[in-house]
């Protein structure tokens, strides 16, 4: 998949407009998801300042540490057509950002920062531009992020194949008498060879720990008869992420166990189907938690529905009650209800959708059953 088609140019112009009709004068967007959606560059984050300082009007311009420079240069920023500005170890590039706005025409009032900015960052700016408020470039960008193109669709389909070639093989790596982070590392060893550039996180929850929805790893040796809930994902070169979880049983499952597993996928199949333009984000979590509630498990379901995905694992939208948000074409998001009883044993069914324009598509593929190992 080309850069070009997943980081268009016009991305460049989009967020500016949108910028325009928030009302801000510029954002500055630093090393992260914000400044990759927008450029394509994956700059690194230092102490060093890395910023597109992208003016309501007048031209773009790529703040960047000089000993950066060849990277920005050969990055997908370079076909943007914006001027790269390089300072050296004894600038304030603060000031230079400042002193730019300014001359682009009167006081600069508000200014919207990257999300991920770090906090050093965003003091040094309020410092440098003491008149300006600050708020979230999120708020200016988020409308954009949440409608993902094809290309955008396309690497999503991509991180969920790879991520269910990594379920497919869980069941070899799960058997009693091993440790969670054993298998831990094999699972974070395939999700590498299934072709995703980093591992973003590997939950390995087994027996009680499996109540406990980000309880990662640990030393825990997996006892027979136990459920293992298995929820990962990763980042593939793309830039664009996987999320899928999936519930295992080594050896027999425990009384009762089978029974509440088989309302929660009768629960994750509801939100599934409720999915289609036009249907708001807390209509889809309802549709899980209903069937949940109906079957006396309403208190164990004790986290939204889901979340976006894209250039970060979690993103707008949220699929939680008290969004009204519509659903809308090139939304994607994970649907994941769960049931959690503690000190006994848990479960969550995840796949990731795309909402189309007449329903919703799963990227993930993998059984939804119970795997009985």
């Amino acid at each position: 998949m080309e850069s070009s088609d997943l980081y268009p140019v016009t991305r460049l112009a989009a967020a500016q407009e949108a910028t325009a009709a928030a009302g801000l004068d510029a954002l500055l967007l630093t090393p992260g998801p914000d400044l990759r959606y927008v450029t394509g560059y994956e700059a690194l984050p230092l102490e060093r300042l890395t910023c597109l300082v992208l003016p309501a009007e007048g031209e773009a311009f790529l703040v960047v540490p000089r000993l950066e420079l060849p990277a920005a240069e050969h990055s997908p920023a370079s076909r943007l057509g914006i001027e790269f500005v390089p300072w050296d170890e004894t600038d304030d590039p603060y000031a230079a950002v400042a002193a730019r706005l300014g001359r682009a025409g009167g006081s600069v009032g508000r200014v919207g920062l990257a999300d991920r900015m770090w906090a050093m960052q965003s003091l040094r700016f309020r410092a440098a531009l003491p008149g300006a408020e600050q708020v979230l470039a999120g708020t200016v960008l988020r409308d954009l992020r949440m409608r993902k193109s094809q290309a955008e669709v396309a690497a999503l389909r991509e991180a969920g194949a790879a991520i269910d070639a990594v379920h497919a093989q869980v069941p070899g790596f799960l058997r009693a008498g091993r440790t969670e982070r054993e298998v831990g590392r094999d699972i974070a060893d395939a999700i590498i060879a299934a072709g995703h550039s980093t591992v973003d996180f590997v939950i390995v929850g087994s027996g009680h720990n499996g109540a406990s929805p980000h309880h990662e790893l640990s030393d825990r040796i997996i006892q027979p008869g136990e459920p293992v809930v298995v929820d990962i994902g990763g980042q593939m070169p793309s830039g664009y992420c996987s999320d899928s979880t999936r519930v295992y049983c080594v050896g027999e499952p425990p009384a009762g166990f089978v029974k509440y597993y088989e309302v929660l996928q009768r629960a994750q199949e509801a939100a599934c189907e409720a999915v289609r333009p036009g249907v708001s984000c807390e209509a889809v979590d309802a549709a899980a938690r209903e069937v949940i509630a109906a079957e006396g498990y309403g208190d164990y379901f004790i986290h939204r529905t889901g979340h976006g995905i894209g250039l970060e694992t979690h993103e707008e939208p949220y699929i939680v009650a008290g969004n009204t948000e519509p659903l809308a074409p090139g939304f994607a998001f994970s649907v994941e209800p769960g049931i959690y009883l503690p000190g006994a044993h848990g479960a969550r069914i995840e796949d990731i959708l795309v909402c189309t324009e007449d329903g919703g598509e799963r990227v993930n593929h993998r059984p939804r059953e119970l795997v009985v190992v």
